[in-house]
């Protein structure tokens, strides 16, 4: 009869513990690294899901970010200018979230932006919003864009330096 009774007592303790964890918004992705538009990702050759690499090359010192599943999305981009030292001219950056989804037995590619968010000329940005993903969101990439979100300056990947060491 106790073990009944604590059985009875202690169930809905346990579902309030987890009926909010269910709810929480979790990590789809982090990155600390993004690879900065040049070779042939540049221009409208090599467009990824359907977003053109800028005309000119891009260098970049730092990234960080993350998305959830609830689509806060936070970037922090630092020294995005163009690779032969010219400053950044851009305003604004944006981040660009390209999700495959499902529509009808098909997979199509929904891109959705953030706002603008100020961009100083050394090419530092704090991009800090929420957008709606579509559900599912599979195999999300993210890019950083300026105003016109269909070119991109930096997406989500790597390049191993030269000098870099394994």
């Amino acid at each position: 009869m106790n073990k009944l009774l604590i059985a009875i007592l202690t169930t809905p303790c346990v579902l309030l513990l987890l009926g909010p964890a269910s709810a929480e918004a979790r990590n789809i992705i982090s990155w600390g690294t993004m690879y900065a538009v040049d070779g042939p990702f540049l221009g409208s050759t090599n467009p990824i899901r359907g977003v053109n690499g800028d005309t000119e090359a891009w260098v970049l010192k730092k990234v960080e970010g993350h998305l959830t599943t609830k689509g806060k999305i936070e970037v922090e981009v630092k020294g995005l200018i163009f690779k032969d030292g010219d400053p950044n001219d851009e305003p604004t950056f944006k981040a660009v979230v390209s999700c495959l989804t499902e529509s009808d037995g098909t997979t199509p590619v929904i891109n959705v932006a953030t706002r603008g968010f100020p961009a100083t000329p050394s090419g530092n940005s704090k991009i800090d919003d929420k957008i709606e993903l579509p559900n599912p969101c599979v195999a999300p990439i993210v890019f950083i864009t300026g105003d016109d979100e269909t070119i991109w300056f930096a997406v989500t990947g790597f390049e191993k330096e030269e000098d870099e060491e394994d």
